[in-house]
């Protein structure tokens, strides 16, 4: 018998009602989130287990089968990381921005491994750990120094994010070494570059704090109503620039440590650890700020999220487009990991970003000259990208303690001066 228009409805409310409860189970509402403490960090740790297990299976030739099989539960853990756990500390709540970073780079990298039959493969490789015939002739010929064998025998496709040597990031721009490659002189190098990206860090987060409302962990807008126009952007664009300042102080402070630990400790190539930026204050157009000069770390992110779709449903074009969709998505989601909700104006900022660079295609085209122009690129992020960085610092953001006060020069230097002063005593 035919069901009747009422059964329709109720089946479709209970196949409703039955997605949101699990959605919500995997992702609850903010309030629901289990508080991270040293009892629930053990689990918290034991959910990347599947996604290590499914590393290691896209090494190993044969199991494609079996990689299908695991990917919806590494999914699900991997949710579970980002969005299920949080630190309930307002000043940590960054944290949480962190941890979900990290759970849509490992949904990625998850989805590559599993959907890609013959799995991750080097350069030179025809299946997982057998090289090529000419490839194991150049292997074997290769110079003294051991650079080519310590970059192929030794990096892990779960650690690297651009790929050296690695057949899925072919075509990633790597900068020019900067640091000698001699090990006791890099990791001496590496060293100091630590040291001044952590001070500048310090310096540009305790300037943010200083303004009300920015600088809390509920968060605050950059643009002061009370101000007359001209001292509010003022403002706005000195928050704006210290937030830019900060954020490549801190790319560049994280990328030092890991460096450091990765040669000093763990015998990596110095050769393996290019630098992270190339000159992103130079850049001259959009497109050689995010092909070249912006950092490259999570490029396979937004292509296997966002452009390898794109280019399944409108080629070209379409893989540019969504790239740029499914960054703007990434930096979001994250953000929504800190408990104050959607604000999809920096979906919209990433997302344009695909429609300037046909626009300056089109430039091309049309005037026979690239884009050239450093103010144009400065109007970009210095400019238009104020919108998108309020978003962040309204839903605290600025807040957030990333360097504790005890070891933050900046912030006992002032209070060192205070104290001096007879200030607060």
């Amino acid at each position: 018998m035919k069901p009747t228009l009422y059964q329709e409805l109720a089946v479709s409310l209970r196949i409703t009602l039955g997605a949101t409860l699990a959605f919500r189970t995997i992702i609850p509402e903010p309030g629901h989130r289990i508080p991270i403490t040293w009892l629930s960090a053990p689990v918290l740790l034991a959910s990347y287990l599947p996604f290590v297990f499914l590393a290691y299976l896209a090494r190993r030739p044969g199991t494609y089968e079996i990689r299908l099989l695991l990917l919806p539960t590494v999914l699900v853990a991997t949710l579970t990381t980002g969005f299920r756990y949080m630190f309930t500390i307002p000043e940590l709540n960054v944290y949480n921005w962190g941890l979900a970073l990290l759970s849509e780079v490992v949904i990625a990298k998850a989805l590559e491994y599993a959907l890609t039959k013959e799995g991750m493969l080097k350069v030179g490789e025809r299946e997982p750990g057998q090289m090529k015939g000419k490839e194991v002739a150049k292997k074997t010929n290769a110079s003294a120094n051991g650079h080519i064998e310590d970059i192929e025998t030794r990096e892990s496709s779960i650690h690297t994010m651009r790929g050296l040597r690695w057949k899925f990031a072919q075509g990633t721009h790597i900068p020019a070494p900067t640091r000698p490659l001699e090990r006791r002189a890099f990791l001496r190098a590496t060293l100091l570059s630590f040291i001044k990206n952590f001070l500048l860090l310090d310096l540009f987060e305790s300037c943010i704090k200083i303004f009300p409302g920015v600088g809390v962990p509920t968060g605050g807008t950059m643009f002061y109503a009370s101000f007359a126009p001209l001292p509010r952007y003022i403002v706005s664009t000195t928050i704006h620039m210290l937030t830019g300042s900060a954020l490549l102080a801190g790319f560049g402070m994280v990328y030092d440590l890991i460096t450091l630990v990765a040669v000093g400790l763990l015998d990596s190539a110095p050769t393996s650890w290019p630098p992270v930026l190339d000159h992103p204050w130079s850049a001259r157009s959009m497109h050689t700020l995010w092909a070249r000069n912006w950092h490259q770390l999570l490029r396979h992110t937004f292509l296997v999220l966002g452009g390898y779709p794109g280019r399944w449903l409108g080629g070209d074009l379409g893989m540019l487009l969504g790239a740029f969709v499914a960054s703007g998505l990434f930096h979001e989601c994250s953000i929504y990991a800190m408990g104050q909700g959607f604000d999809h104006t920096v979906t919209l900022f990433f997302a344009a970003q695909g429609p300037i660079l046909v626009g300056e295609r089109l430039w091309r085209r049309v005037t026979g000259y690239r884009v050239n122009s450093r103010l144009w690129v400065y109007f970009v992020m210095f400019v238009c990208a104020q919108p998108m960085i309020n978003s962040w610092h309204t839903r605290g953001l600025g807040g957030g303690m990333v360097i504790p006060p005890f070891v933050s020069p900046a912030r006992l230097a002032v209070g060192a001066f205070l104290r001096y002063r007879g200030i607060g005593q």
